[in-house]
């Protein structure tokens, strides 16, 4: 195929050449009625570029096929069958694909170290999870993901299951033998669906980690605004073989997605597959090094402790994502969450992430010798300063096995059930009615349906002590919960 052809861009470059004035939305009018205020911060062009689908770009009435166009020359470009466009981000894609593999009170394997959003489709769906714990490191805190052995015996004990959601990368960039998975659920005849949200950069380098459609998986979901060059929300479904009807996934997709379809999404997403099919082994190429330089020096500094081939060595992961800088940094005294805060306020620069152990910064394509700079010169910092940052109450870490917990209701059942609220100390061995997810990395420690233990209370009390924000709970102080009532 073409890929010096984009299809959204030249339709939108059409559209600003014929001069055409819409009567319908946005209602900014392209720009026209944008308050100059606003256009001074945001740029004009953001506002010029944002055209609705229908009778705009693409429409379906008399469909030029624009969006059609430029799917297919994604699918080809990562080899894939199909491949769709979402605009509303990986949270909504990867509760269509569960949408699309099993329905209300259908059984569904789901790793247990998933995002919120996972969760929150198990709610939406009523499916019956059946959790496959990851393997948990308990030197560095931390959950990887589960192996095909573990995803047999699950398959075992539940061969009616209608299929497996894996995460891989996780936010801390360690990678699943995603072949390994797939072939165990295909000898059960169900599909693998990998919620790859952050590895969309995966197909396009050698030296990284597999891309699920080359290791066998049916239907791959990424974020390309996590780790390529579209802007947020931007996420692409990945389809092959047979397990997953594309017409499902097109129905389901219909369901839940926008019907205001964001012409911005779209033209950065079929840019992005441009550049990398023409020059991302290069930029990736790049990057890679830039990472291995960065960690080196950083593995030189005092107290910091970096994460790389080691977590593949020891045999707790597959694979590695050397493009995920992951840094420990407990030897400084301080958690990672005052490490991103002190880096915030006194370098002005934002980490991607952080918990109670340590601080993650993804370099991508996009870094150059100036963010290497200052990434390393906040970092050396950082350490000089350590011991001027005040210390905070220290977070109750709970051994691997508290953070199974017993499943006792469906999610979606506990979720709309009838509640009551309970002081922390009341609510252990009642079932929660909510989720709570330190954030981020925002993964639920209690999902609706699972009862709260004293373990799992006392770990995320200290959290909020010492400063690690719970978006989601009724009560971000965990000091009431949220529980199913008794009658």
């Amino acid at each position: 195929m073409d890929h010096s052809r984009v299809p959204v861009l030249e339709a939108l470059q059409e559209f600003r050449r014929r001069g055409d004035t819409v009567f319908g939305p946005p209602g900014h009018r392209q720009g026209r009625g944008v308050d100059p205020r606003v256009a001074e911060i945001v740029g004009l062009d953001v506002f010029r570029s944002d055209v609705l689908s229908l009778n705009g770009l693409d429409d379906r009435r008399q469909s030029q096929g624009v969006i059609s166009q430029a799917q297919e020359l994604m699918a080809d470009a990562v080899g894939a069958e199909h491949a769709f466009f979402s605009t509303c981000g990986s949270s909504l894609s990867v509760k269509t694909a569960m949408l699309s593999v099993a329905g209300p009170g259908e059984k569904m394997l789901l790793s247990r170290n998933a995002h919120k959003s996972v969760i929150a489709g198990v709610v939406v769906n009523g499916v019956e999870p059946i959790w496959v714990h990851p393997r948990f490191d308990a030197e560095r805190h931390i959950a990887h993901p589960p192996e095909p052995d573990d995803v047999r015996r699950r398959l075992e004990e539940h061969p009616d299951a209608k299929g497996m959601l894996l995460i891989t990368p996780t936010d801390w960039g360690t990678c699943a033998d995603v072949r390994g998975v797939a072939r165990v659920c295909h000898e059960y005849d169900v599909p693998l669906i990998v919620d790859e949200a952050w590895g969309a950069h995966l197909p396009f380098h050698p030296a990284l980690p597999v891309w699920g459609m080359d290791a066998e998986a049916d239907l791959v979901v990424t974020s390309v605004h996590k780790m390529g060059g579209a802007v947020e929300q931007s996420s692409v479904f990945h389809l092959q073989y047979d397990r997953v009807s594309p017409e499902v996934l097109k129905q389901r997709e219909d369901l839940l997605g926008t019907t205001s379809a964001s012409s911005l999404v779209f033209a950065t997403l079929d840019g992005w597959r441009r550049q990398m099919v023409q020059h991302g082994h290069d930029l990736l190429e790049a990057a890679v090094r830039r990472a291995q330089r960065i960690r080196a020096t950083a593995g030189d500094l005092r107290g910091l402790r970096p994460m790389g081939q080691d977590v593949v060595d020891e045999g707790l992961a597959a694979e590695f994502d050397p493009l995920k800088l992951v840094i420990d940094v407990r030897e400084l005294g301080i958690s990672g969450m005052q490490a991103a805060e002190w880096l915030r306020t006194h370098r002005h620069v934002d980490v991607g992430g952080s918990d109670t152990c340590r601080i993650s910064a993804s370099i991508t394509h996009a870094d150059d010798d100036e963010t290497e700079k200052i990434l390393l010169d906040s970092l050396r910092a950082l350490v000089e300063s350590a011991d001027t940052v005040e210390r905070q109450p220290p977070v109750h870490l709970p051994e691997a096995s508290a953070l199974e917990l017993e499943q006792a209701m469906l999610p979606r059942d506990a979720f709309f059930a009838e509640v009551d609220h309970v002081p922390a100390e009341r609510a252990a061995g009642r079932v929660a009615a909510e989720m709570i997810s330190p954030y981020p990395p925002g993964v639920p420690v209690i999902a609706p349906g699972e009862v709260i233990t004293d373990e799992v209370l006392d770990y995320l009390r200290s959290g909020v002590e010492h400063g690690v924000l719970v978006p989601d709970a009724g009560d971000q102080s965990v000091r009431t919960l949220r529980v199913v009532a008794r009658h």
